[in-house]
């Protein structure tokens, strides 16, 4: 790995964590809205079961089996680049609650809904 696939590959789970720490993405696009609706949770507590839920033990599983079912000719994916991303989203995961913890509950859910329209938006006009 070179310095640049470093950088790259901090700047991805720093995003990515970040993200999900300031708006429990992941499984937070089905989860969050559901546990507000169908729990009354708060968005704040919403975020933090979706941010719950996905750890770890969860996701190992299905990452494996990715890894050990790659399509015909393809190479798994490298394990390294993984470890790296997850490393750094954790610290991004932690900077992001941090923010969204300080954040009154109407912006924090407008907030919300404006990455899911553009997420939306972004995917539906993609080739």
């Amino acid at each position: 790995m070179n310095i640049t696939i470093i950088l790259s590959l901090v700047l991805i789970g720093l995003f990515a964590g970040v993200l999900s720490g300031f708006m429990g993405v992941g499984g937070g696009v089905i989860m969050v809205p559901l546990a507000i609706l169908l729990l009354g949770y708060s968005q704040h507590q919403a975020q933090g079961l979706s941010l719950a839920v996905l750890a770890v033990p969860v996701t190992f599983l299905a990452a494996y089996t990715y890894y050990v079912n790659p399509l015909e000719g393809e190479v798994p994916f490298d394990w390294r680049y993984a470890i790296i991303i997850a490393v750094c989203f954790v610290v991004g995961g932690f900077v992001g609650s941090k923010f969204a913890v300080s954040l009154p509950q109407n912006i924090l859910k407008k907030s919300f809904a404006v990455i899911l329209i553009i997420a939306a938006v972004k995917m539906l006009f993609s080739k």
